[in-house]
């Protein structure tokens, strides 16, 4: 009949001819310049996926001789655990911080990755003199645009303890795949977990 079995095919985007989404693209581009002149910090963040944590099976393939036993059912009640990965990407440095949890995606959580990453990498990476910050994410969740939570934690936790000014860029609703972060560090994760 001509009709073979097919899968729906991710091809149609939404308009992107809203004046606000090109100069949102537009002031994400002028502050990443300005801090990459000034050899600033750049971040990309985000919170991967949240997954189980036992025995469970993955999507993928591994070179193994017998394939790995999981369970049948994958019951949250059976999972030791929930992991919950927020990223943090050095664009300036290309370098990649992962800070793992176990409760939920909140701004508690998002501020405490972001305040890790300076205490780990951050102060010895960049000069003593170093006192600004850009961070780039995406419009919702944790660290959203709309989240006054994570507003007032960033301004406690990083700005006031570290002495650091924070400048946030959130990208367009549904635009996360511009996000860096998505391709420099959580598809390597991906395919990581994938095997």
């Amino acid at each position: 009949m001509g009709y073979p079995l097919r899968v729906n095919s991710e091809q149609c985007e939404a308009s992107s001819t809203h004046p606000d989404r090109d100069q949102q693209f537009a002031y994400i581009a002028v502050q990443r310049a300005a801090f990459s002149v000034a050899k600033l910090p750049i971040l990309s963040i985000d919170t991967k996926k949240k997954e189980l944590v036992g025995n469970f099976k993955n999507a993928g393939q591994a070179w193994v001789r017998e394939p790995t036993a999981v369970n049948v059912h994958d019951f949250p009640s059976d999972a030791v655990g929930r992991a919950v990965p927020y990223g943090v990407y050095d664009i300036t440095t290309n370098r990649g911080f992962i800070y793992l949890g176990t409760s939920g995606d909140t701004p508690a959580f998002a501020t405490e990755a972001i305040a890790a990453w300076w205490q780990t990498e951050g102060q010895a990476v960049y000069p003593a003199g170093t006192d600004h910050l850009l961070l780039l994410a995406d419009a919702g969740g944790s660290n959203g645009c709309r989240v006054r939570a994570w507003k007032e934690r960033l301004q406690v936790q990083i700005c006031d303890r570290f002495g650091l000014t924070v400048t946030v860029c959130h990208y367009p609703t549904g635009c996360s795949k511009w996000n860096p972060i998505e391709r420099r560090l959580f598809s390597h994760i991906s395919c990581n977990w994938a095997g």
